[in-house]
């Protein structure tokens, strides 16, 4: 079969792959656990839970407040100690509901036995309302609740399902696993999301370096209507979403518009590894699969752990953190930001924990920007990022605007490229969101 990708940038960052051949280890239950009361883009969910409640896990601790929000559930039992803030991963306090466990009672309605069930005779709107039910939110990082993905607006059709099995940020094995240890689930719980949208054809997009999960799945879909799977080019962000689509379909998202202004959705392994569990197994989303990695660690591993667990609990179940460690980084190397707090929980969006040695962690010294235009030719979404960096310095964010700043997909091409070694994603990084909040603030003023 042809290889596919997307046709504009990328670059070919070291693989990195330490973990792919660990299997799926279950994470021991914690003693406490934090659940931050917002694990999604979108509007803050609400704590329906107060100190000294007792809960279980499965029940449900922060509710929705709008559509484009997502329930949290509780990922243990035992009784709430207090509701108050914590430094996320970020270093920035956020509501948070603080759980110490007491055993592992789970709600009734959670089927835990290990049957896969393949049949759903549910009508598509009982299956998006099981899957916001469930928190469900997008697995690769982004954490957009799903629900609100699957509810195709009027005067649109989704054409194409392209799910995302490409995992091409370095170190993350989290995905590959999931692929190769639960792909009947995963392709169930692809079956469902192709009812839930009218039944479109769906495509699993995998790269190359995968041939165990390509074979795998490709020999698994055989006994599943309108799915099948498309070998991708190795290249990087080629799991970003409008390069994804283009690589597989040929379709172009325009700026300012969405994947299913062409027609396509396009959902995380994880994620419908996840939307099987809420709709066969009434599971909400409670635990995920973390790759724990570093060149240094004595045991990288992929983990399966709880919601709330904190990432020290990782980093010690993967060896402790070594000596000549000079960073920690939730997500991998180009995407990934620093941990400003190793304590800070895992969350649904928690896809990796990266612990750089300090030779790989420090930053080159700066130069002159020569305009060599590797950052050009590098960035996927066809953008000057050496153009943005200046702006972004100088606050021009009209400017930024109109050269199409909010088009940026932060994937760290840019950078990676740069031989002058600018922190050229940093800067427009933080352009963008200055450039978001004054077009929030001018579309409030209409």
């Amino acid at each position: 079969m042809k290889l596919k990708t997307f046709r504009m940038g990328g670059v070919h960052p070291l693989e990195g792959k330490l973990t792919a051949g660990k299997a799926i280890e279950q994470m021991p239950v914690p003693s406490e656990v934090v659940m931050l009361v917002s694990q999604h883009l979108g509007a803050p969910a609400e704590c329906v839970v107060q100190k000294g409640d007792q809960v279980k896990v499965g029940q449900l601790l922060a509710k929705a407040t709008g559509f484009v929000c997502a329930n949290m559930h509780s990922s243990v039992s035992g009784s709430v100690t207090k509701v108050d803030k914590i430094l996320d991963a970020s270093g920035y306090p956020k509501p948070a509901i603080f759980i110490s466990v007491e055993g592992d009672e789970w709600v009734d309605e959670i089927d835990r036995t290990p049957t896969v069930v393949r049949e759903c005779n549910l009508e598509p709107k009982e299956i998006i309302d099981r899957i916001a039910a469930a928190g469900v939110v997008g697995m690769g990082g982004a954490t957009f609740p799903t629900h609100v993905k699957l509810s195709v607006p009027p005067g649109r059709k989704a054409e194409f399902l392209i799910i995302n099995g490409v995992e091409c940020e370095p170190y993350l094995t989290s995905d590959h696993r999931l692929m190769l240890e639960h792909g009947e689930e995963l392709l169930v719980g692809i079956a469902i999301l192709r009812k839930a949208l009218g039944n479109p054809p769906a495509i699993i997009g995998i790269e190359r370096n995968k041939p165990d999960a390509i074979a795998h799945l490709t020999e698994l879909a055989k006994g599943f209507e309108g799915i099948s799977v498309q070998p991708l080019k190795v290249k990087y962000p080629q799991g970003g979403e409008k390069q994804l689509i283009e690589a597989i379909t040929r379709r172009e998202v325009p700026a300012g518009k969405l994947p299913i202004d062409v027609g396509a959705v396009v959902q995380n392994v994880g994620t419908a590894f996840a939307v099987y569990e809420a709709v066969q197994k009434n599971k909400p989303l409670i635990e995920r699969v973390v790759t724990v990695t570093g060149p240094s660690l004595t045991n990288p591993v992929n983990v399966l752990a709880r919601v709330g667990t904190p990432i020290t609990r990782l980093l010690e179940f993967a060896g402790g953190m070594p000596e000549d460690t000079g960073k920690v980084i939730s997500g991998g190397p180009m995407m990934g930001k620093a941990l400003k707090n190793i304590a800070a929980p895992v969350t649904k969006g928690t896809s990796g924990v990266l612990v750089m040695p300090e030779p790989l962690a420090l930053r080159s010294k700066e130069q002159q920007c020569i305009r060599c235009s590797k950052c050009t030719f590098g960035c996927p979404m066809g953008l000057e990022p050496y153009l943005l960096y200046k702006q972004a310095q100088h606050a021009l964010l009209e400017d930024m605007e109109r050269d199409y700043v909010m088009s940026c997909i932060e994937c760290g091409s840019c950078s990676f490229t740069c031989p002058a070694a600018l922190p050229l994603l940093d800067f427009i990084r933080l352009g963008k969101a200055q450039t978001g909040a004054m077009i929030r603030a001018r579309s409030a003023k209409k």
